[in-house]
């Protein structure tokens, strides 16, 4: 069944109300828009860092349930889940750097665009990590998985095998259209600070794919 969860409506419902909160600030109080909204350590920062963190936790959580039920390449698959959404949960928030008041060391005020203890912000060669690699790649990765793999995964019983084995979620329509209409909300946001608000999707939505993935069987005890 692709039919929506009470979890997924209220995703989306919150989607919504900060994008289209996000829309009219931007469009109508620009100060307010980047120095509140958006700010760093700032609302829409803190709850896309608590997303991507709850989703490490989530997939922590069903490796400790399910670890004497699998295989290690399945094992492998959940934890480098668990890190890869823990790192960017830290990453989000420079690791608390502002929270706990930690000065940047002399490297990362050199290094980081933004003189902050991140990687994310960390300029090699002049070029920006982030824009090669949270924006360049991440874009490819994302319409690979997005919009191919779900149309690959029903032709091909070897790749959802695969995917299985490393349990690798595939997403659901409606997760996909999210995505798309997340994308097309950006045009709508004069503002650069608009990317904020981009991850937030990426946070929301991504924990709505974890938690009920189309191949949800390989959470369970037999796949």
């Amino acid at each position: 069944m692709n039919s929506l969860t009470k979890t997924d409506i209220y995703g989306y419902a919150f989607l919504i109300f900060a994008f289209s909160f996000g829309i009219y600030l931007s469009n109508t109080n620009m100060n307010f828009f980047e120095n509140v909204y958006t700010k760093e350590d700032g609302t829409v920062e803190y709850a896309t860092s608590f997303m991507l963190l709850s989703i490490s936790l989530l997939q922590l959580y069903r490796f400790i349930k399910l670890i004497k039920y699998k295989g290690y390449l399945w094992k492998i698959g959940m934890i480098g889940f668990v890190i890869l959404f823990f790192f960017g949960a830290g990453e989000e928030i420079s690791w608390g750097q502002r929270i706990f008041g930690i000065e940047s060391s002399e490297y990362f005020i050199e290094k980081n665009a933004q003189q902050e203890i991140n990687l994310h912000n960390m300029v090699v060669g002049g070029t920006k990590v982030n824009k090669l690699i949270f924006s360049q790649l991440l874009t490819f990765v994302l319409v690979i998985y997005l919009l191919i793999l779900p149309v690959l995964y029903r032709k091909f019983g070897q790749l959802k095998n695969l995917m299985a084995t490393f349990a690798v979620p595939l997403v659901r329509w409606h997760h996909s259209l999210a995505f798309i209409i997340a994308s097309i909300a950006m045009f709508a946001i004069p503002s650069s600070k608009k990317w904020e608000l981009y991850e937030l999707a990426f946070g929301v939505i991504f924990f709505l794919i974890l938690l009920n993935p189309h191949n949800t069987r390989i959470y369970s005890k037999t796949v």
